[in-house]
């Protein structure tokens, strides 16, 4: 566990269901530069069990409550994805800085809404798309900026396995659930297509978007039986690259992630596990100008320790944002949305055109 330093942020989690167990709290506790100084939610229960466990400094059951404390720096915010854009704005009229789950919205115009509330601000918001602080794809990435030259080609694919859940049992703690937890007017589960969209093509998205900059159109098809739904997604970057990517849920076998980037100079091929084994991912680089491979063990694969320390490094030392920030979000809902209304028109989509929700 890293050694806490003297200058700390104090953060406050909103929301105290799974995403928060599984990852915030630790997190908070673990990392460096940050104190776990509140935790929130209307679910008394939760907070009580959270508490007790945790030992936050303060604990909140209502939020602009937590928000009212002067000692607070920033939130977490570990909610359903429809509340995020108003927790977010409430936090940064409270002058707080925000790193929220993702996405950070399911439509256009209320992401970019909160983006005219992060400039009005003038305070920090980070997204939580933790696979840009998995140490394996940094390395990648960190190469395919410097090193690589003209990006030629890119596929990505985000598989989820129908032995998920009996594999991730296996290693989370179990959850601690409420009846009084609060949930959103419409359940989001009710529309699968849209559900895993928003859970799991966000991140194949992001992580395209990280790699190879720009998306200005997709030409998107889905395919769906026996309960398994397909999406193949042809991309197109600004900088020339083309690119491919699977969004698979469920898949007949053992989870598949992973990437490879075609370049000038050498490649880059991945292999990310189910984010719940905190394991790194494998990646080899491969260097044209001496033929080698080169593997970076990425020990350190927390990934979720990582980016709540990087976003506290932003705001505590003025380092750059290595996370997602709020234009990354609205390129994210874009692309979401884009995605949809190509696989409705069966035609490209170029992002710019793009209103709406995903």
């Amino acid at each position: 566990m890293p050694k806490k330093q003297d200058r700390r942020l104090n953060v406050g989690v909103l929301g105290c269901g799974p995403i928060a167990q599984f990852a915030h709290f630790e997190s908070a506790v673990k990392a460096c530069n940050v104190n776990l100084y509140a935790i929130c939610d209307v679910a008394e229960d939760l907070v009580e069990r959270m508490g007790n466990t945790y030992l936050p400094q303060k604990r909140y059951l209502d939020y602009q409550k937590m928000l009212d404390d002067p000692a607070l720096d920033a939130v977490i915010i570990a909610t359903s994805d429809a509340f995020h854009v108003p927790a977010s704005i409430m936090a940064l009229n409270a002058g707080k800085h925000v790193l929220c789950e993702k996405p950070i919205g399911v439509g256009v115009e209320e992401v970019e809404g909160l983006a005219a509330a992060v400039a009005k601000s003038g305070k920090v918001l980070q997204i939580g798309h933790m696979l840009r602080f998995d140490p394996g794809l940094e390395a990648g990435r960190a190469f395919a900026q410097d090193e690589m030259g003209q990006q030629l080609a890119f596929k990505a694919w985000y598989c989820d396995s129908t032995h998920r859940y009996p594999m991730t049992d296996a290693v989370q703690p179990l959850p601690i659930l409420s009846a009084s937890a609060r949930k959103p007017t419409v359940n989001p589960k009710s529309d699968l297509k849209r559900y895993y969209m928003l859970a799991h093509g966000c991140h194949l998205l992001d992580l395209a978007r990280y790699y190879c900059g720009e998306i200005t159109e997709v030409n998107a098809r889905l395919n769906e039986k026996f309960g398994a739904y397909s999406w193949f997604i042809d991309v197109d970057f600004t900088n020339g690259c083309m690119g491919h990517l699977d969004l698979t849920v469920a898949i007949r076998m053992d989870w598949s992630e992973g990437l490879t980037l075609y370049g000038e100079h050498g490649s880059v091929a991945a292999k990310t596990y189910n984010p719940w084994y905190y394991k790194s991912s494998d990646v080899e680089i491969f260097h044209e100008k001496d033929a080698t491979y080169r593997r970076p063990l990425g020990a350190d694969g927390h990934f979720y320790r990582r980016q709540l320390e990087g976003f506290a490094d932003v705001i505590l030392d003025g380092a750059a944002m290595r996370g997602a920030d709020i234009q990354d979000g609205i390129a994210s809902v874009r692309a979401m949305a884009a995605v949809a209304q190509s696989v409705q028109s069966g035609k490209s989509v170029r992002l710019s055109d793009v209103s709406g929700l995903v």
